[in-house]
């Protein structure tokens, strides 16, 4: 254990030279500001017409919105972490082994990144208490009841999107090549939790950036210790080796 702590700190130095300057305060910033416009533009007019949403629409965002689970991420995550970890030690090729524990640590960093975002955004909706789009009728789109321990009161931000959101960026910064294609379905899958009538655009739209968020933050951290990314010359996060063949 106290070689591999010694490792740790060893690729923590080496890395954190080389570190180059993010903008995270610039998209900080920005999403603050995204969601309090959507939370004053487009709460109150999707609040007042949820009940009369069309019924293909909800019938679409039903069938897909249970994609932001956390449950079948987190079980995938410790099956590919485990499974990398064992073959990293039993298999006898040493290329073998080296793929195995990028298996391993690439299970161990969708893990980390869905299981931590998730206990913040439980942790945050309880405290905030928030009322669902369900009692806009008396609570409006800005009605509070902070820890009052019912799920109808745990509506920012929300949980699936935030899941969607740390799961596609991960994904994004795992294979960067099709980064577009992971943020268009984030989208579409969070915006599933509007269209069933669950969560305001407000409640989505910090979700996926608190998700985001946590991808970020926590690849920056396996940049620092040399495990799976590295920090490219703009300041995010890039695989220290492509994951899939081609640029």
């Amino acid at each position: 254990m106290q070689a591999i702590l010694t490792s740790l700190d060893r690729r923590w130095r080496r890395n954190k030279n080389g570190f180059a300057p993010s903008h995270w305060k610039i998209c900080l910033f920005l999403t603050a500001n995204i969601v309090l416009l959507a939370a004053l533009l487009f709460d109150w007019p999707v609040g007042a017409t949820i009940k009369n949403i069309a019924p293909p629409i909800h019938f679409f965002g039903k069938l897909l919105t249970n994609f932001g689970e956390s449950g079948w991420i987190i079980l995938v995550s410790t099956f590919l972490f485990f499974e990398g970890w064992a073959g990293s030690r039993l298999l006898q090729s040493p290329r073998c082994r080296c793929q195995a524990l990028r298996i391993c640590q690439i299970g161990g960093y969708l893990l980390t990144t869905i299981a931590l975002s998730g206990i913040v955004a439980n942790l945050l909706k309880r405290a905030i208490g928030r009322a669902r789009p369900m009692h806009f009728e008396d609570w409006g789109p800005f009605g509070f009841s902070p820890f009052n321990g019912h799920a109808a009161f745990e509506s920012f931000p929300s949980g699936h999107a935030t899941t969607i959101g740390a799961f596609f960026v991960a994904l994004a910064f795992l294979f960067p090549r099709y980064r577009y294609v992971f943020v268009a379905c984030a989208l579409w899958l969070a915006t599933t939790r509007v269209m069933i009538g669950a969560h305001y655009p407000s409640d989505v739209i910090a979700g996926l950036a608190l998700g985001g968020w946590f991808s970020f933050m926590t690849a920056i951290v396996y940049s620092r210790y040399g495990l799976l990314f590295r920090i490219g010359e703009t300041g995010w996060p890039v695989p220290r080796l492509p994951l899939l063949k081609g640029k």
